[in-house]
């Protein structure tokens, strides 16, 4: 099902920034800037989700919902790793709620994120993008 190149540079290009975005998250951290630490978690997690979507269906999802990008590459990667991806989703469903809360708080709530709060995040969403990586490795 995997779609041969015809959308390769745009996969490189949303996972290149995904990369960025979590890099910087990193350093926004260091400089005391939590909140948009917690931001761009949520950002890279939701572009990498789409760039693994987009390599294997050729388009790019319309959904700013982690948990709905996770559904998606569950339907996408088959009933074998579906099992993986429910699990991991059911494991980690509070972390996940923070990183869509992020996205929302970022755009139409007071929220402030403390320090604690934002490290988690940022771990959390490189947990993420190494866990999409092994399911696909395991082709």
């Amino acid at each position: 099902m995997t779609n041969t190149g015809f959308h390769r540079e745009e996969v490189k290009l949303l996972k290149r920034r995904s990369i960025r975005m979590l890099t910087h998250a990193g350093e926004c951290i260091k400089s005391g800037d939590y909140d948009l630490a917690a931001f761009l978690a949520e950002q890279a997690t939701q572009l990498y989700l789409k760039s693994i979507i987009l390599e294997l269906t050729g388009e790019v999802p319309r959904t700013h919902s982690i948990r709905q990008l996770l559904h998606m590459l569950r339907t996408v990667l088959g009933e074998e790793r579906a099992r993986y991806i429910d699990e991991f989703v059911r494991t980690n469903r509070e972390l996940l709620s923070g990183l869509e809360e992020a996205y929302l708080a970022s755009r139409y709530l007071f929220r402030v994120y403390e320090r604690d709060e934002s490290v988690d995040l940022v771990r959390f969403s490189e947990k993420v993008l190494r866990f999409v990586e092994d399911l696909r490795v395991t082709d």
